[in-house]
């Protein structure tokens, strides 16, 4: 199994290399003149500049371009709560990416506690050094909140498990509902799993909090374990995310299960637990369906049993498989774009902004071809142009 290899692969790379990031110096220190240039006495004066002028920070230091990956290990990948120390090798390979596709720095702050408060203040606390905040496997409710309360840091601060997972999701959809000729705000959208990346995908696709969205999907409807989101779902009472979702999905107010949702669908977004359909659950659906499983590490359901049942467009999160649905595709341009433009957080117009930057980097998608390769930095750049002019646009209207 191609997957067991990676996984002994991995094992072996992470062994050898103990870890894969590392500080590396910009300048030489060969010389007393260079120690006395880079250290003390010389360093004085880029420590003075800045006390006189706080802004200079990003003129004298490492913050212009250095992101901080937080975590509290609360919900690793599919691996749930795992701590704080095992969630180092997930950011460790985050920070990678941003090296390799935007060229920022960014390093691994997984911190020992899942206290809303304490994380909240932590991040505060180290803000002075970074010039973005990327919240990264925290888990739901509490991720909100904690990106919520943080947004006036005057730095972008993007929990990626909502934001770019609804952004690269409304980037795939996008070109899907081209390929196959159908207005996206037309379409009958389930998605399963009403943790922070469904909770997002359904609020970006429908617009909600939006003045005038540039998409406003009519027809969504949010499930969890227990199954549809509806009025009449009393173990959802006090649970905030979950009874404002209804603001937004399910007009028709159904209930049942997630099965009963997908009866006459077009589209199922998956971001909930491996092997949930099987290929009766896609016939259920209506004629030609769109199937993004994108749950870690096993899709909700396999490409050839979606394929079984009628798929007409299949996605996972995987690389192994066509049009894998990837963050990767979003967040190093997004943080690029807005870092450079000096952006205090990153807004609805700059998350869509780079939704159908990704989505229109592909001139001729096809059903195989909705989202382009997770490995072309290209995209990254493109991502990263459309962020900046819709932050420069918002700071000079």
């Amino acid at each position: 199994m191609a997957g067991k290899n990676y996984y002994e692969e991995s094992l072996e790379l992470h062994r050898k290399n103990k870890g894969k990031i590392e500080v590396r110096s910009k300048i030489p220190v060969n010389t007393i003149a260079d120690l006395s240039t880079v250290y003390s006495p010389g360093v004085a004066a880029p420590c003075l500049a800045i006390h006189e002028n706080p802004d200079d920070v990003y003129t004298y230091t490492i913050k212009s371009n250095t992101v901080a990956l937080v975590s509290d290990g609360s919900a690793v990948l599919g691996l749930g709560n795992i701590g704080a120390a095992a969630a180092i090798p997930v950011m460790e390979g985050k920070c990678m990416l941003f090296k390799k596709f935007a060229d920022l720095d960014a390093f691994p702050i997984c911190l020992d506690t899942q206290d809303t408060e304490q994380i909240i203040q932590t991040v505060r606390n180290i803000a002075p050094v970074f010039g973005g905040i990327n919240l990264e496997d925290i888990s739901a409710p509490r991720c909100f909140e904690i990106e919520s309360r943080l947004q006036d840091l005057g730095i972008p601060v993007f929990h990626d498990d909502q934001h770019g997972t609804a952004i690269v999701t409304l980037a795939a959809l996008i070109n899907a509902a081209k390929v196959l000729g159908r207005d996206l705000n037309d379409l009958k959208i389930v998605i399963n799993g009403a943790g922070s990346a469904g909770i997002a995908i359904a609020k970006l696709l429908r617009g909600f909090g939006q003045k005038n969205p540039k998409v406003a999907v009519k027809h969504i409807i949010l499930c969890d374990r227990k199954g549809i989101l509806c009025k009449n779902r009393a173990d959802i009472a006090g649970i905030l995310h979950k009874m404002e979702a209804l603001l937004y999905t399910n007009p028709e107010s159904k209930h049942g299960t997630v099965f009963d949702a997908l009866v006459g669908a077009d589209v199922f977004i998956g971001v909930s637990q491996s092997g949930l359909l099987m290929a009766e659950h896609i016939r259920s659906m209506a004629k030609d369906p769109i199937v993004l499983a994108m749950a870690n590490p096993e899709p909700e359901i396999m490409p050839d049993e979606a394929f079984k049942g009628g798929a007409a467009i299949f996605g996972t999160g995987r690389s192994d498989f066509p049009n894998q649905v990837n963050n990767v595709l979003g967040f190093p341009g997004i943080f690029r774009g807005a870092m450079d433009a000096r952006a205090p957080r990153i807004t609805t117009d700059m998350k869509l902004a780079a939704a159908f930057a990704i989505a229109k980097y592909l001139k001729n998608p096809d059903r195989e071809h909705i989202i382009p390769a997770a490995l072309d930095k290209k995209v990254a750049s493109a991502v990263a142009r459309a962020v900046y002019k819709a932050a420069m646009k918002e700071k000079n209207p």
